[in-house]
């Protein structure tokens, strides 16, 4: 096939690129990918510079024939990072895992409508975001915060690189919470009353810019290449899975996990308070939930626990339904919805000298399933009765996870489409921007099995759900309603 666009994803666990035809399909062979092992509590904070390191060996590790027209980037959301007048990182990258700003995410809670910022901005006052994010900063870390000229995220990062411009898409700009969700404009009486520069923030929309002569001399097959899209990870995983319409929820659990539905046309008139509200482009919204805790906190049991991985699914399968007589709050790395609680602790309730490690690994995949549950219950109110699409690598190597929260949710569960959704999807915009296909809706779903929900265990787990409500409310609700 014939190479047309360059597609790159950058995530947590590590960076994907791969070409595409003008048709969307993935050029067979054109695939390379790097992998970071670090432990969860290593991804609060990342040296930008050796990310973008890591995307530049990554890309020179693909070997593309021809002339490449078009590049779609996919990057994690919610990153920031500080830059000087010169261009160099004032700071390191803060992710969406750092939870130091979780204070002044309380304070701004006490000094703003919170109700009313979530209906502009689409986001709740968390550390994840960039509101507490800064003030932190600020207080904290004055003189990076006195030396910075403009406030970026990864991608933006990373498009200064390669490209020498600043501007930020509406993609990864309305997932800061900052960005007014219905004028799609920088949320500027929020910027003011944050007593945050103007100046700071970069521009809104991207120009087609091409590479750097640096680049093009390192990559001639990129020489003529325009930038056409960036976009949030979350929302590009959704078009990835065949998940663009409002009758289809995109599930995934990578090293967090989310559940999303895109659609086109404005933000709800009432955001409901366990979801979050950001933008594909100008014209498509998604609205979804986040948890913090997915594949990673797996990983950390399976370490800790010095299970053998090899044996996991086998011994998971033969566990029944919450009868391990654990209650697990999967705060591992904070909690996002439905409570958006800024600095909860992971909790394990109900040990005895007879649990195993497998029970406590089958009860923690049990506690985020009932974490996704919460979170379908808020969406039905944007997306009723719509298809469950689950994607993601954590669940591609777990058939009993899928089974699990098939049975949670006590609706029927399709797994399918790529493993890489964000980067397929990435380039699917990116081939809709420039008129190669004529729109990403008629994408269809790769529907490689289907898990039927078991209403025995649905209702047994309803009880595990309620436990861990009554937990989570005995610790957190004063915290949640002061």
């Amino acid at each position: 096939m014939s190479s047309v666009l360059l597609s790159i994803d950058v995530g947590t666990s590590g960076v994907r690129a791969a070409l595409f035809d003008e048709r969307g399909n993935e050029v067979p062979g054109a695939q390379v990918r790097s992998r970071r092992s670090l432990p969860v509590s290593d991804f609060a904070e990342l040296d930008a510079d050796a990310l973008v390191d890591e995307v530049i060996k990554t890309i020179d590790d693909l070997h593309a024939a021809g002339q490449i027209q078009s590049i779609a980037i996919s990057a994690f959301w919610h990153s920031l990072i500080g830059i000087d007048a010169e261009g160099r990182a004032t700071t390191p990258l803060l992710t969406w895992a750092d939870t130091r700003a979780a204070q002044y995410a309380v304070d701004l809670r006490t000094q703003f409508d919170e109700r009313d910022i979530h209906s502009r901005t689409g986001s709740r006052f968390h550390p994840s975001y960039w509101p507490a994010k800064l003030l932190w900063l600020k207080h904290a870390r004055a003189d990076k915060f006195q030396a910075t000229r403009c406030w970026l995220g990864f991608a933006e990062f990373l498009c200064l690189r390669w490209f020498g411009e600043t501007a930020t898409s509406i993609s990864t700009a309305s997932a800061t919470g900052l960005f007014n969700q219905r004028t799609c404009d920088w949320d500027w009486d929020f910027v003011n009353a944050l007593g945050i520069s103007r100046e700071t923030l970069p521009e809104i929309g991207m120009k087609r810019p091409r590479l750097r002569d640096a680049f093009t001399s390192r990559w001639p097959a990129l020489a003529e290449a325009r930038l056409e899209a960036v976009v949030g990870d979350g929302a590009a995983n959704n078009i990835g899975a065949g998940c663009s319409t409002r009758d289809k929820i995109a599930l995934m659990v990578g090293t967090s996990g989310a559940m999303r539905v895109v659609f086109e046309g404005e933000p709800p008139a009432e955001i409901p308070p366990a979801l979050w509200s950001y933008r594909v482009c100008a014209r498509r919204v998604v609205v979804g939930g986040a948890l913090s805790n997915g594949g990673g906190i797996v990983k950390w049991l399976t370490d800790s626990l010095n299970v053998d991985s090899a044996l996991l699914q086998q011994e998971l399968a033969t566990l029944e339904p919450d009868a391990h007589g654990l209650t697990i709050l999967p705060f591992w790395s904070g909690e996002r919805s439905p409570g958006w609680l800024p600095d909860p602790r992971g909790t394990i309730f109900g040990l005895k000298q007879q649990t195993t490690p497998i029970e406590i690994i089958r009860a923690t995949l049990e506690s985020i399933a009932y974490r996704f549950a919460l979170i379908a219950r808020a969406l039905d109110q944007i997306a009723p009765n719509a298809t469950i699409v689950a994607s993601g690598n954590a669940l591609r190597s777990s058939p009993v996870w899928l089974q699990i929260i098939a049975d949670v949710l006590g609706r029927p569960l399709m797994f399918g489409g790529t493993a890489e959704s964000s980067l397929r999807g990435a380039a699917l915009l990116a081939l809709e921007a420039v008129g190669k296909i004529a729109t990403i809706d008629d994408d269809s779903i790769a529907v490689e099995q289907m898990f039927e929900p078991d209403m025995t265990r649905y209702a047994r787990y309803q009880q595990g759900l309620a436990r861990q409500e009554d937990l989570y409310d005995r610790l957190y609700k004063s915290q949640e309603t002061n």
